[in-house]
């Protein structure tokens, strides 16, 4: 037996790719062009297997910014209603109110997440009012029977207003 052992490949290089002859022994030439075109197609499958859960992170975060900073103006706002009002029964209408409005500049509903307290006395010298807004945001694009609340980060904000050593009381 002389020349080439049977499924001997001669390679060599021509132009962009590879080239072969006697592969198994058949004499055949073809190019060898294995990984020619995969980038493109790779850089666009990982593209999207990277990107869609970035938004979706991006999404959650975002109606996470904006519930806090609707809690953290609702909290504020609705304390200063309070401090300013004539009397302890318009004070709740009015801080509710205004924590209302607070939330809905951030397209959000109050729901019953407002609760306050006073320290000291509603409306006293010296006293001060303590109120509390919490929020609940789902999570984008969760159904209610795939996670309900376990699909939703809570947010919350306490704010304390006082009311004033040097100021007649009202309550």
């Amino acid at each position: 037996m002389t020349g080439r052992p049977r499924g001997f490949v001669r390679l060599w290089r021509r132009g962009a790719g590879w080239l072969a002859s006697g592969v198994r022994g058949f004499g055949v030439t073809r190019r060898l062009t294995g990984e020619r075109g995969n980038a493109i197609v790779e850089f666009c499958y990982l593209g999207i297997l990277f990107l869609i859960p970035l938004v979706y992170v991006m999404l959650a975060v975002f109606d996470v910014q904006r519930a806090a900073y609707g809690v953290s103006a609702a909290a504020r706002e609705a304390g200063r209603a309070f401090v300013l009002a004539p009397s302890v029964g318009e004070a709740e209408a009015r801080a509710r109110q205004a924590a209302q409005y607070a939330m809905s500049d951030q397209g959000l509903d109050l729901g019953n997440g407002f609760s306050y307290r006073c320290d000291g006395g509603c409306l006293q010298a010296g006293s001060s009012v303590v109120v509390t807004v919490s929020f609940t945001v789902p999570l984008p694009f969760v159904p209610d029977a795939i996670g309900g609340p376990l699909a939703s980060i809570p947010v919350s904000s306490t704010h304390r207003t006082p009311y004033g050593d040097y100021r007649e009381s009202r309550g």
